[in-house]
């Protein structure tokens, strides 16, 4: 292995590195590792945060704006835990503002916040899931445009929904992860191809 601080190659099992002293034990390495991931985490959080204040202060998205390219799926979960669910609304309420400004022209829209929370509720819970196959298809219908391609469409969302809700619940996460991930790099993809 090399040490991180000096870069010289040093044995595997070497708790210390013997040219700079820098702390090589397994702990360290897994402490830096955990520290990484909170540091992410926050910017996340930090990033989130800030697109509400946004929001809230009249800085709307429009087509000549930069579109949100960083959102995550912690973050989506943290908020919604801590706002008791209405993040999560908000969240659907923007990615889908976005996905319409980056997708403009391909003839199709995709349904605002309203139309989710009626529809859903007026079909159990159905319209939610309809929604989510949509958003999919059309993310990676439009991936092309911006030479991207996705292997995940709607179908694959839809599973993920359905029988994903056999392993503990964990298959929603999964598909909100796709959809995530999809709406990142049009998003990415329409800013620079916007200069933006």
């Amino acid at each position: 292995m090399f040490c991180k601080k000096c870069g010289k190659e040093v044995p595997d099992n070497t708790k210390f590195c013997p040219h700079c002293g820098e702390d090589l034990s397994l702990e360290s390495r897994v402490a830096n590792a955990a520290n990484n991931v909170f540091h992410a985490t926050e910017e996340e959080l930090k990033s989130s945060i800030n697109e509400v204040h946004q929001s809230f202060t009249g800085q709307q998205t429009s087509s000549g704006a930069r579109l949100k390219d960083d959102r995550g799926l912690l973050s989506y979960i943290l908020l919604s835990l801590i706002t008791c669910g209405i993040y999560s609304y908000y969240f659907i309420y923007k990615m889908a503002a976005d996905v319409n400004v980056a997708c403009e022209g391909d003839g199709e829209e995709t349904a605002g916040l309203l139309a989710f929370i009626l529809l859903s509720f007026a079909t159990c819970g159905i319209y939610a899931w309809i929604w989510y196959y949509k958003l999919g298809n059309r993310l990676s219908s439009n991936a092309g445009r911006y030479g991207l391609s996705f292997q995940e469409n709607g179908t694959t969302v839809l599973l993920w929904l359905i029988f994903g809700s056999l392993l503990c619940g964990i298959g929603a996460f999964v598909a909100m992860h796709i959809l995530i991930k999809n709406t990142n790099q049009i998003c990415n993809a329409y800013n620079r191809a916007h200069n933006l």
